[in-house]
């Protein structure tokens, strides 16, 4: 147990050992075989929730015991036995019988002392459960139930011949309540619940008496607190005004997008108990700061790729207005196939890093357009090239809204590249330009929704480029739950690439597509696939073509497994070519749910080895493939 780091095993359920100074009792309950039942009664009743608790002495027990019997009733008639009846016996003396049988009972009480734990039953007869036979839901102010149109059956849940359980007839009220509130009423309510129980019957007629309250829009949305962030700043990621349509997913949503400013730490938003004058409800945003500055590492480990370690440092607030500046830092070591007679060798020739420092100035002038600039200088070592390059980026980012924006900006590069073709010394000067959109829930583990992206970045001679060509891409994704609880789940995703205006030799080869690893083609080395020179090492491609399909099913609320199946290479035209050798691969992933996200470990099987592949290849990492 003391390893039980899942929850898989369960835990002890015994009563405490018999000792002198407690009376230890083992309860149980009889007369009924319904597990749902047993359940709520478990849940309900003190001699259940406080048996690791043993009472001093014989009449603490015999008093538990006594205090449960209001409240077994109760749970029988909230899961819908209102004939039902139930009792308590302490070694067989029914304590329902007055002061005479709690005395008796708490003396067979102390005979257990010190001896064994004191047998106690909770007998219940609970009769036959009674159904449901009419459901009506009324309009406060009309007397007449609501349309289908309005409150379908479907929100309701309740029919003829359902069980009539509180805990179900509560739930009813609770979605009743939700639709209307969807529906732009933000103070609808249930007024009267008026049930008519036939006993003869064994059924039960419910009426439900909703008041929906006035419709209203979004009104002012004020921005309170003691944060130190510019409230201009923090206006610009509400993506509401005033008049649009009320309804708690649009609340919702005003929560999740403020909080999406780093420099925030808590974000709470509060709606107004009463209309303003034009019939809207008021919205107060509260925020508070999280301390300015951060620093991170993470670690990475494959079989194929090598290992890997990032660090950062941010100032998520530093001038006032949620700007963020960061650096950040990555190394990583090439890891030779075990046919490589230099594969244990320390060459720091395979040694690659980065080092970027980047800036973001968030709302300008208040607007939605944020500034983004970064430098960045890295050497890449990877078994088709090694590189060496600076890197200076300015870009325009517009927010349409919280799941779609684009970019355009200017990008300047100077940098040297050796592969099979020899040294290329190149100068980039470009405009790239990209539009992003992502419906998803959430970015390490989505359960729904999907992602778009797909940039174009012309670098022509006239700007100085040493070489003029242009960069497309694509890619987008989708997840797909099979379940309402999410435990099941497709997830698909594909991307393509092209480059077109120029040689391949004419191109750098850290801008060639190349496909494989860990994000890409699982079971295939880091950038292996893809066209290769006369020494037989891939030298990059103008076109490519990957893709990956999951089966995402939760075993436990922590565990879960993933079969997969990735395809993909790049290919030498500008186009791609079917004819050329795709490869494919297949395999299995364990996940381990945190709550901050998968823990991923997967375990992948090229299905169309080359020379030189790996027949298995193992990868680990923080969140989903994709």
């Amino acid at each position: 147990m003391a390893f039980d780091f899942f929850g898989l095993f369960g835990s002890s359920d015994n009563p405490p050992d018999p000792s002198p100074k407690i009376i230890s009792y083992k309860p149980e309950i009889k007369g009924t075989d319904d597990k749902s039942l047993k359940q709520s009664i478990s849940d309900t009743s003190s001699i259940f929730r406080l048996k690791k608790e043993a009472p001093p002495d014989g009449e603490g027990l015999a008093r538990r015991a006594s205090a449960d019997i209001a409240a077994l009733t109760d749970t029988l008639w909230g899961s819908g036995y209102y004939d039902g009846i139930a009792t308590v016996l302490i070694d067989g003396v029914d304590i329902s019988k007055g002061d005479g049988a709690i005395r008796q009972a708490a003396a067979r009480a102390e005979y257990y002392r010190n001896r064994s734990a004191v047998p106690v039953s909770i007998v219940v007869t609970p009769g036959e459960q009674f159904k449901l036979r009419d459901v009506v839901v009324k309009d406060t102010k009309t007397g007449r139930a609501f349309p289908a149109d309005i409150l379908p059956e479907k929100v309701i849940s309740l029919k003829n011949g359902d069980a009539a359980p509180t805990a179900g007839i509560l739930a009813a009220e609770a979605r009743i309540v939700d639709r209307f509130r969807s529906l732009g009423h933000p103070f609808a309510k249930v007024v009267g619940r008026q049930p008519v129980v036939d006993h003869p019957a064994h059924a039960v007629d419910m009426t439900f008496v909703i008041d929906p309250g006035p419709k209203a829009g979004l009104g002012t949305i004020s921005i309170k607190g003691s944060s130190s962030v510019d409230p201009a700043v923090i206006r610009s990621f509400v993506y509401t005004e005033e008049g649009d349509p009320y309804s708690p997913q649009a609340v919702s949503e005003i929560k999740k997008t403020v909080s999406n400013i780093s420099a925030l730490g808590s974000v709470r938003v509060r709606e107004s108990k009463q209309l303003d004058e034009n019939g809207n409800l008021p919205i107060d945003v509260e925020v508070a700061d999280r301390p300015p500055n951060l620093i991170g590492f993470s670690t990475k480990y494959s079989t194929t790729d090598g290992p890997g370690v990032k660090a950062y440092w941010a100032n998520r607030n530093l001038f006032g207005g949620g700007e963020v500046l960061r650096i950040d830092t990555d190394l990583s070591f090439l890891t030779l196939p075990k046919s490589s007679p230099k594969r244990d060798e320390l060459d720091w020739a395979r040694l690659g890093g980065k080092v970027s420092v980047s800036f973001v100035k968030p709302a300008l002038w208040g607007t939605r357009n944020d500034l983004l600039a970064s430098i960045t200088g890295a050497r890449e070592a990877t078994d088709g090239y090694t590189s060496r390059w600076v890197n200076g980026t300015v870009a325009i980012k517009h927010r349409f809204s919280d799941k779609f924006y684009a970019q355009a900006g200017i990008e300047v590069e100077r940098g040297q590249t050796s592969d099979a073709y020899g040294r290329l010394d190149y100068t980039l000067v470009g405009t790239p330009i990209s539009v992003n959109y992502d419906s998803t829930d959430n970015a390490l583990d989505p359960t729904k929704g999907i992602k778009l992206s797909a940039s174009i970045a012309p670098y022509p001679t006239f700007l100085g480029s040493s070489s003029g060509f242009v960069v497309a891409k694509a890619q987008g994704s989708t997840y797909y739950a099979l379940d309402e609880d999410a435990r099941y789940i497709l997830a698909a995703r594909l991307g393509i690439g092209s480059i077109m205006g120029s040689g391949l030799m004419n191109i750098p080869a850290n801008r060639r597509f190349y496909a494989g690893g860990g994000g890409s083609v699982r079971g295939y080395s880091y950038r292996s696939l893809s066209p290769k020179g006369d020494n037989g090492d891939p030298v990059g491609g103008k076109s490519l073509l990957e893709g990956s399909v999951e089966a995402r099913i939760k075993v436990t609320d922590t565990i879960g497994v993933v079969p997969f199946f990735d395809f993909g290479t790049a290919f030498a035209d500008s186009y791609p070519d079917f004819g050329e050798n795709m490869q494919y691969a297949a395999g299995v992933g364990l996940r381990y749910y945190t709550a901050i996200g998968p823990i991923r470990a997967d375990v992948a099987f090229p299905l169309n080895k080359r020379q030189g592949d790996k027949p298995v290849v193992f990868y680990l990492s923080l969140g989903q493939a994709f």
